[in-house]
C-alpha cells in the first residue's frame, strides 16, 4: 500500500503540467495531490457487486406507484373514485370534441351492476354458505332482537307523527312545531351497516363525438401511465397523462375487469374495438381482444366503457353538481346523463338533460413558446432548449424559442451577456457556464406580458349565457382581465358576479373553474375563496350574509399551479394570481354597484310619487279609480284619454271634415269648433271623471297648485298631471272657437 508516485498521480488526476506551468506546479501542495490522486482513484473503482449493496434499494414503475398512491390523483375510496373517473372521461371527450372543432355532445351512463352480474363476469359460481357465523352480516338472537325493537319503537314514532300531521290538516293548522321535519322510513342506521358490509359495483360508459384515437396508439394511450397527447405548453383540461389509466387500474385493484374501447376518426371507415388492461409491474398495456369492425353510419368518437367499484349514494349530488357547473362554463356542449339502478323500484333513476344554449365555442388553444421569465423559475430551462434548438444563432434562439422577445430586443441581450457571447454564436458550442448566464438574465430582465392569443378562454358572453341559464339570476356583471404571466405561462381571469337566483342561498356562492374545469373540494383553501372572504361587499352595497352572492372565476393558462395531482384547488400563495382574481372581482362588484344605485334611486322615486298621491284627496281616488291603469308611463295616459274621446276613429274623421255625430259634412273650421263644444259639454257633465287639458308640473308643484286651488295667473286649468297620474278641478274650461272665414270666389 505505497502512496502513488509523481506519473500515476498525473495519469490518475488527467493533468500534465508543461514547462510554462512549472511555476504553479511548485505551488501546488502535497497533500493538495495527494487528495486529488485518492480522489481520482477512487472514482476509478470498479461498481460494487450486486449482492453487496443495499437489499432494500427497490424501484417501481410508474403504475405501482399511483397504485400505492391513489390519493393524491383524487382516488381516495369508492365515492371519489366514482367521482373522478366520470370526471376524466368527460373531459377527456371535451378536449377530443374541441380540438377538431365541433360542438361537444356527450353521453354519459351509470349503472348498478349486482353483485351476481358481477361474478359472472369474473366467472365465480354461486356459493352456498355453509357456517354463518363468518360472516359479517351474520346476527346473533340477541342483536336480532335488539334490532327489531328499535324498528317497532321507531315504527310507533312515525305512526305518531303521520298522526299529529293529520289532525293538524283537519284543524286546517300548519301542524305542531317541528312538524315540517321530514321522516325516513329507511333505517339509516341499517344503511350504514349494510354500505360498510358490503361493495357496489358500477359501469361507466362515456361516449362522445371527437376525433377519436388511431388503431395501433389505443393501447399506449390508455394502458401506460404518464403517457398522452396533451404535454407542451399548451391549454389543456388534463396535463399529467394520468386520468383515464387511473380509472383503469382503479378498475383492475378493485373488480379485476379489463376496459372496452371503442373509438373511430373522422372519415374513417372501420370502428377500432379494444379490450385491455395494464400490467401495474411493467407499466405496460395488457390487450385481451384487438379488432377493427364497420363503421356504417361513419361516426367518429370514442366511448369508454369499465367496472369499477363506487359509492353513488355518496357522491350523487356531487356529481350532478359538477355537471350543472360544467353546463355553465361551456354551454355550447350538450350533456345526457343517465344513472340506472339495480333495484326494481325506478324512483332512484336519474335521466338529465343539459341542453346546449349557443353555437358559439371559443377558439382552441394553441401551442406556444416559453415566457422568459419562465427561467427564473426553472433552472434547467434555458439549457434543456439550448440542446433541443435547431436555431444556428444565439439571437435567433432567444427570438424563436421564447415569446415577447423581438430581434431587436434579442440583440440587445446578448449584447449585455457580455465577453464570450456574440450574435452570431451558435447554441450548441455554448457552455454551462454561460447557459447559466443566460438563465440569469432572463430571470432579472424585464419583458412584456404575453398577448394570451394561445389561450381559449370560455368568454364573456357564454359565461354570461351559462349563468342565467342554469341559475336565472336578476343581476348578473363580467369582467375580463388582461393576460398575464404567472410562472412564465399566460393566465386569463374571468370573473363574473350574480345576485339572485334560483337554487341559490344566501350568502356568498363560490364557482371555481380553471381551464374550463369545475372544482368542487378543498374550497376553502382556493385562491378564489379566500379573495371573496377577504372583500368588504358592504362598500359596494351588497349584504354579504343576506343577499344571494354568486361569485363564478374561471382561470385559464398553459400551465395551472394546482395543488397536488387531482386539480382540486389553487393555493392562495400565489400572489400574481390571487391580485388579478380580486382585481376582476372588484370590477364585477362596481358594476352592480352602480346597478343597485340606479335601482335605489327609481325606487326612491316611485315611494315620493306615491306619497303625493296619498296627500289630496282627489288624487287618491283617482287613484283608486279609473286612473290605475294610467301608473306606468305617459303613454298609458294617452291610451285612456284617446279612449274616452273616440279613439282614433273620431280623429280621422274630424280630420276629414265630417261631423263627430253623424250629420252632414261641414267644413273643417266649423266641424272642429262643434267637436270642441260638444267635448266640452260632456266631460262638465262629467267633471269628476273626465279631463281634456293637463299642464306637467313636478311633484311638489302640483302638489302646491291643488292646495291652492287654482292658478295665480287667471285662467283655471281643468286637470294637473303629477308623475304619469291625472286628477281633475270642478270648474269647466274655457274653450276658444276661432272665427270662421269665407272663401273668395
Amino acid at each position: 500500500s505505497r502512496s502513488p508516485g509523481r506519473s500515476e498521480t498525473r495519469a490518475a488526476t488527467g493533468r500534465v503540467f508543461g514547462p510554462s506551468q512549472g511555476r504553479d506546479r511548485r505551488r501546488t501542495s502535497r497533500r493538495e495531490l495527494g487528495a486529488r490522486a485518492r480522489q481520482a482513484l477512487l472514482g476509478a473503482m470498479p461498481p460494487k457487486k450486486p449482492g453487496a449493496g443495499d437489499k432494500n434499494l427497490k424501484s417501481k414503475s410508474p403504475a405501482e406507484f399511483f397504485l400505492d398512491n391513489k390519493g393524491i390523483a383524487g382516488f381516495e375510496n369508492a365515492g371519489k373514485s366514482l367521482y373522478t373517473t366520470l370526471r376524466e372521461f368527460i373531459e377527456n371527450s371535451l378536449d377530443s370534441a374541441e380540438s377538431i372543432g365541433v360542438l361537444p355532445d356527450v353521453d354519459i351512463a351509470v349503472e348498478e351492476v349486482t353483485l351476481g352480474e358481477y361474478e359472472d363476469k369474473i366467472g365465480l359460481k354461486a356459493h352456498v354458505r355453509k357456517d354463518n357465523a363468518l360472516y359479517a352480516d351474520f346476527e346473533t338472537e340477541k342483536e336480532r332482537a335488539k334490532r327489531l325493537a328499535a324498528e317497532a319503537k321507531k315504527s310507533a314514532q312515525e305512526a305518531k307523527a303521520a298522526e299529529a300531521l293529520a289532525k293538524a290538516k283537519d284543524k286546517g293548522g300548519k301542524g305542531s312545531k317541528g312538524g315540517g321535519k321530514s321522516v325516513s322510513t329507511k333505517d339509516d342506521k341499517g344503511d350504514k351497516r349494510d354500505a360498510g358490509r358490503g361493495k357496489t359495483f358500477f359501469r361507466i360508459t362515456v361516449k362522445d363525438n371527437g376525433k377519436g384515437m388511431a388503431h395501433d396508439d389505443i393501447p399506449n394511450m390508455l394502458g401506460r401511465v404518464l403517457s398522452g397527447t396533451k404535454y407542451g405548453v399548451r391549454q389543456t383540461r388534463g396535463k399529467f397523462g394520468l386520468g383515464s389509466k387511473m380509472a383503469l387500474i382503479w378498475s383492475k385493484q378493485t373488480t379485476g375487469l379489463p376496459i372496452e374501447i371503442t373509438s373511430a376518426q373522422p372519415k374513417q371507415k372501420f370502428c377500432s374495438r379494444y379490450v385491455l388492461d395494464i400490467d401495474i409491474e411493467k407499466n405496460e398495456p395488457n390487450v385481451h381482444k384487438a379488432e377493427k369492425i364497420g363503421n356504417p353510419g361513419d361516426w367518429h368518437g370514442a366511448e369508454l366503457s369499465v367496472i369499477i367499484e363506487g359509492n353513488w349514494t355518496a357522491y350523487r349530488n356531487k356529481v350532478l353538481s359538477y355537471l350543472r357547473q360544467l353546463a355553465i362554463v361551456t354551454p355550447y356542449a350538450q350533456f345526457h346523463f343517465k344513472y340506472v339502478s339495480a333495484a326494481s323500484d325506478a324512483r332512484g333513476n336519474v335521466d338529465a338533460m343539459f341542453r346546449r344554449r349557443t353555437l358559439v365555442m371559443p377558439s382552441p388553444p394553441l401551442t406556444t413558446k416559453h415566457h422568459p421569465s419562465a427561467a427564473n423559475e426553472d433552472q434547467l430551462l434555458v439549457k434543456t432548449l439550448l440542446s433541443q434548438t435547431k436555431e444556428k444563432t444565439l439571437v435567433n434562439f432567444l427570438h424563436k424559442e421564447f415569446t415577447s422577445i423581438g430581434k431587436e430586443h434579442a440583440a440587445r441581450l446578448v449584447a449585455e451577456l457580455g465577453k464570450g457571447f456574440e450574435q452570431t454564436t451558435a447554441p450548441r458550442d455554448v457552455t454551462e457556464t454561460q447557459a447559466t448566464r443566460v438563465q440569469q438574465l432572463l430571470s432579472y430582465a424585464r419583458f412584456a406580458d404575453p398577448s394570451g392569443e394561445c389561450l381559449s378562454p370560455a368568454g364573456e358572453y357564454n359565461l354570461r349565457l351559462g349563468i342565467m341559464k342554469e341559475l336565472g339570476p336578476d343581476w348578473i356583471a363580467s369582467f375580463v382581465g388582461p393576460a398575464l404571466a404567472c410562472g412564465g405561462h399566460p393566465l386569463i381571469v374571468e370573473a363574473c358576479v350574480s345576485l339572485g337566483g334560483k337554487d341559490v342561498k344566501a350568502g356568498h356562492n363560490v364557482f371555481r373553474f380553471a381551464n374550463r374545469i369545475p372544482l368542487l373540494f378543498e374550497g376553502g383553501s382556493d385562491v378564489v375563496t379566500r379573495c371573496v372572504q377577504r372583500l368588504n361587499w358592504g362598500s359596494y352595497k351588497i349584504d354579504k350574509n343576506n343577499d344571494k352572492i354568486g361569485v363564478f372565476v374561471s382561470i385559464v393558462s398553459t400551465k395551472i399551479p394546482f395543488k397536488g395531482t387531482s386539480k382540486e384547488y389553487i393555493g392562495d400563495d400565489n400572489v400574481e394570481i390571487a391580485e388579478a382574481v380580486d382585481r376582476a372581482i372588484r370590477a364585477c362588484a362596481a358594476q352592480l354597484k352602480g346597478k343597485i344605485t340606479r335601482a335605489q334611486a327609481a325606487k326612491e322615486r316611485r315611494a315620493r310619487k306615491k306619497s303625493a298621491i296619498a296627500v289630496h284627496p282627489g288624487l287618491r281616488a283617482r287613484h283608486r279609480g279609473d286612473a290605475g291603469s294610467l301608473r306606468g308611463s305617459r303613454g298609458a295616459a294617452v291610451k285612456a284619454r284617446e279612449a274616452r274621446r273616440g279613439g282614433d276613429d273620431r280623429r280621422r274623421r274630424f280630420q276629414r271634415g265630417e261631423t263627430l255625430d253623424g250629420g252632414p259634412a261641414l267644413g273643417k273650421r266649423r266641424a272642429w269648433a262643434r267637436a270642441g263644444r260638444k267635448r266640452d259639454s260632456g266631460d262638465c257633465a262629467a267633471a269628476s271623471g273626465g279631463t281634456r287639458r293637463a299642464h306637467r308640473l313636478g311633484t311638489g308643484a302640483g302638489v302646491l297648485h291643488a292646495e291652492q286651488g287654482g292658478s295665480e295667473r287667471g285662467h283655471a286649468p281643468d286637470a294637473h298631471r303629477i308623475g304619469a297620474r291625472v286628477f281633475a278641478h270642478h270648474v269647466p274650461p274655457h274653450v276658444r272657437v276661432p272665427a270662421i272665414r269665407r272663401r273668395r270666389v
